[in-house]
């Protein structure tokens, strides 16, 4: 099957900016070319110095799409040549035509369905954060174009089909008329070859007696770093990790990493916070191999990758119930769901796991076996082509045969 996958503002080999919308385009990429597809990833020139096109060692082809500066721009500023970029689709796709195209982010719908409809050519779409949950949560701090709802709306309608990656998308999509059966529920997965149980685990130095918590993400309010540090007060011999740096628009002023120590003097917590900046993804499995207890408390998330990362090392996760984190972690199995998101449940969620190694160990098990089974990226591969049989249903039989 030959497939188009577009994602305008995130590079799958981008070795900078990573978010969960990079790694699961090249996750999802690597592994439709294991299993003998032919796939193209169309994302914008971000650098004069990229290769017009390239093919990975994965086995996939990357097309870096002339559309405005060749220069990183925040993402909520690219739409201005989203023409450029859906012509050039149009013209590429003229010559060498997909079977279908996928498009991850509401940006890159807009410009394949207007590139697509030409051709006749089926349009899946993966929105990863859709507007109405970013305005409800962050206000007048939105940053998004004004039009962002009403084209979303639009490429929703219009799609073949809708990837979702969790229950609580699908709940906020049927809200914008979308109906249930044009929508799979797909998630994202994790590298399980990188988030291992066993390797090397981060030191823990003259706190060897603490207990350390850790908490991954970019740092931005949104992720709920604050909560945790207000936490912190009820748990007495422990440090908070928080690794993470400022990326997009932050990425010259650490304005949130400087709130965040102030809080933390504020709260009389700031010797046992220790903030590690942006690391390296390979970094990232042995701080979480080092923790007793992985905390995620965003205000809202559309998948919870730091969870399953957590979970794919064997630890136990205590996250605020939303978005995606309700359909990764199980309460009370994996890990503990707080609902109120306030500083004392989230304490008492930690601070239950924290005195009882035992519950850690099965809670932990518990979470690697579900990662496993789950959220493996072959499996989510499969998943997903089955949904793109429902778009393009002539395709069916290269979607099963294909191994």
């Amino acid at each position: 099957m030959k497939i188009a996958m577009v994602s305008e503002n995130a590079n799958p080999l981008s070795a900078t900016a990573v978010t969960g919308q990079h790694i699961h385009v090249a996750e999802l990429a690597a592994a439709y070319a294991r299993r003998g597809h032919e796939v193209t990833v169309y994302t914008r020139r971000d650098d004069p110095n990229l290769l017009p096109e390239l093919l990975t060692d994965a086995g996939y082809r990357v097309v870096h799409v002339n559309a405005g500066p060749a220069e990183p721009l925040p993402r909520d500023q690219s739409l201005p040549y989203l023409g450029d970029f859906g012509s050039f689709l149009q013209r590429q796709w003229g010559l060498d035509t997909p079977d279908i195209v996928h498009a991850h982010f509401w940006m890159s719908g807009l410009a394949a369905e207007l590139a697509a409809r030409a051709h006749g050519i089926p349009v899946v779409v993966t929105f990863h954060a859709l507007g109405t949950v970013r305005r409800r949560h962050q206000g007048l701090a939105d940053t998004s174009p004004r039009s962002r709802i009403r084209f979303e709306r639009l490429i929703a309608g219009r799609a073949a089909h809708i990837v979702a990656t969790s229950s609580d998308e699908v709940m906020e999509l049927t809200r914008m008329g979308i109906p249930r059966f044009r929508i799979s529920v797909v998630p994202s997965g994790v590298d399980l070859s990188t988030f291992t149980p066993e390797g090397p685990v981060a030191e823990r130095g003259q706190r060897h007696r603490m207990h350390r918590v850790l908490s991954v993400g970019r740092l931005v309010p949104r992720k709920g770093f604050d909560l945790a540090i207000k936490a912190l007060p009820e748990l007495p011999d422990t440090e908070l990790v928080i690794a993470g740096g400022p990326v997009g628009d932050d990425i010259e002023d650490d304005s949130e990493g400087r709130r965040l120590r102030r809080l933390a003097m504020e709260y009389g917590v700031q010797d046992r916070l220790r903030m590690l900046g942006q690391l390296r993804r390979s970094e990232l499995p042995r701080w979480y191999r080092s923790a007793d207890v992985v905390l995620s408390t965003p205000w809202y998330e559309p998948f919870g990758m730091v969870a399953l990362e957590a979970m794919a090392c064997r630890k136990p996760v205590v996250a605020t119930a939303v978005g995606g984190q309700l359909d990764t972690v199980v309460d009370g199995v994996t890990g503990r769901l707080v609902a109120p998101p306030d500083p004392l449940t989230v304490a008492r969620a930690v601070r239950q796991l924290l005195e009882d190694r035992t519950l850690r160990d099965t809670w932990g098990a518990a979470g690697y076996q579900r990662a496993a089974s789950r959220y493996a990226w072959d499996q989510v591969a499969l998943e997903t082509l089955t949904a793109y049989h429902r778009a393009a249903p002539a395709h069916a039989g290269e979607v099963v045969s294909a191994r």
